[in-house]
């Protein structure tokens, strides 16, 4: 049963865990689970996804439960309307605080938009973020003697397909557990010394102008315990 953070006669909101598909796809066709299924039928009603978040990221889900409601919303995310915040764990000592300008080209998937005509020019991308903590581990990993980390807080400015997981691998702090962008001894790592077998990116915090009241809401969702147990070394 998914963990309902917000719902009312227009939306519905929750905290998707890692790994799950948000709706069917043929990039993992083997899945048989998504969370637009399992969240129909949980509230017996149709839902419609407004916007994204990868498989392994977790965090506030936001869905309409009407077209009209689906397409003001689209709206706002379109126009950047929305905030959303993060928060991950990245590899070194990331600065405390910076705003990232990187365009993006567009990434196609070979089987999911085989027959895209979307142009694949870099597209404007910023990410702003701010570190939170750092912890030094007595472990080698690399070249390293000792592994350094940062607890991060990132604010996507722009909404382009895998941008903070690019971000923060084209600044060199690459997310953990980011089996597509991140660095492989560091999650491994992880794996082994901690049993994290996720991507240690959280869509923690959401904010929108409800399509139909004008109230400003702010959808919180809290870490799982892997997450949280990640937390803790950073005290």
């Amino acid at each position: 049963m998914l963990e309902i953070l917000y719902r009312d006669e227009f939306l519905v909101a929750i905290n998707k865990p890692s790994g799950l598909l948000v709706h069917r796809s043929p990039i993992d066709r083997y899945e048989t689970e998504f969370a637009v299924q399992i969240l129909r039928d949980q509230i017996g009603q149709f839902v419609y996804p407004v916007h994204r978040l990868d498989k392994p990221t977790s965090g506030v889900l936001l869905f309409a439960l009407d077209k009209e409601s689906a397409s003001l919303l689209g709206e706002q995310f379109m126009s950047r309307e929305s905030k959303k915040s993060y928060i991950a764990v990245v590899r070194g000592y990331i600065e405390e605080r910076g705003i990232i300008e990187h365009a993006l080209t567009i990434k196609l998937d070979k089987i999911a938009d085989k027959d895209s005509s979307i142009p694949i020019e870099a597209q404007e991308a910023t990410t702003e973020y701010e570190r939170v903590a750092t912890v030094e581990l007595d472990f080698a990993v690399g070249k390293y003697d000792k592994t350094r980390y940062s607890l991060v807080k990132l604010y996507p400015m722009t909404g382009r397909k895998h941008q903070l997981r690019r971000h923060m691998k084209h600044i060199s702090h690459h997310i953990l557990g980011d089996t597509k962008y991140g660095r492989g001894e560091h999650n491994i790592f992880i794996r082994e010394q901690f049993d994290c077998h996720r991507m240690l990116l959280h869509a923690s915090e959401l904010q929108i102008r409800h399509p139909h009241t004008n109230e400003i809401l702010v959808i919180q969702a809290s870490l799982d315990d892997t997450f949280e147990s990640m937390c803790k070394l950073f005290n």
